[in-house]
């Protein structure tokens, strides 16, 4: 299973946490490291808050736009 780090972005949704990752990307040719943002939808039955710092994992799917789960608040 995945697991990924991030940051939630939003929490208005009932049960629901937007979730986002950083990640970086390298040029090819250059090098040169470029950040890369992602927001997932998260399942969030933890109550997470906005700006928690919280790790998610992939699951089956929970509607049309779900397919993470939030298993800890770091």
């Amino acid at each position: 299973m995945k697991h990924l780090l991030g940051t939630v972005k939003s929490d208005k949704n009932l049960k629901t946490a937007i979730v986002d990752v950083i990640s970086f990307k390298v040029h090819p040719k250059y090098l040169k490291r470029t950040k890369v943002n992602k927001s997932f939808a998260a399942h969030n039955e933890l109550g997470a808050k906005v700006g928690n710092r919280v790790r998610i994992e992939e699951t089956r799917p929970i509607s049309k736009t779900k397919r993470w789960i939030i298993t800890k608040i770091i």
